[in-house]
């Protein structure tokens, strides 16, 4: 299985913190973006890319795919993990793929979502999966930027 570093939920996937504060901090030289959707749409993998340092590797893909990538020989990569919502590491836990730790850093308030903490937000459904996963000892922690201190989601579930 590949090198994963960070994992991390945020609604916005790349942006400015995730390319400077994380890929620094972790020593990161690929992101894997995993959504079904976003694999499928060729605008938004380009605005995507684009936004990406170069020397930084990046795979947009589909759950399936990112199960077959990732369950692929370590050839020395630091891999950063970004997805939109705790359904898809829900499912990448299901086919198999192993996440010991959760960094949550921005789940819009929308739809039927409650506010967590700050600009955390998540519906019964997603509360319920974080708790699974915290049953299942993933440690899963709110955290903007590396700076900031770690916050156990679990005392706001």
């Amino acid at each position: 299985m590949k090198n994963i570093v960070f994992t991390r939920i945020d609604d916005r996937l790349i942006h400015g913190q995730v390319m400077t504060a994380w890929l620094s901090n972790t020593n990161a030289n690929e992101i894997v973006i995993i959504d079904d959707e976003v694999a499928q749409d060729e605008f938004i993998k380009m605005v995507m890319l684009a936004a990406v340092p170069q020397g930084i590797h990046v795979e947009i893909l589909t759950v399936d795919e990112a199960v077959q990538y990732l369950s692929g020989e370590d050839k020395g990569g630091r891999i950063i993990i970004l997805v939109k919502n705790p359904f898809t590491i829900n499912e990448l836990l299901q086919k198999g793929i192993t996440i010991k730790e959760l960094n949550v850093g921005g789940m819009g308030l929308r739809g039927n979502r409650s506010q967590v903490y700050r600009n955390i937000s998540a519906s019964d459904d997603e509360k319920d999966i974080f708790k699974k996963m915290i049953e299942q000892k993933i440690v899963i922690n709110i955290q903007v930027i590396p700076s900031d201190s770690k916050i156990d989601i679990s005392k706001y579930l």
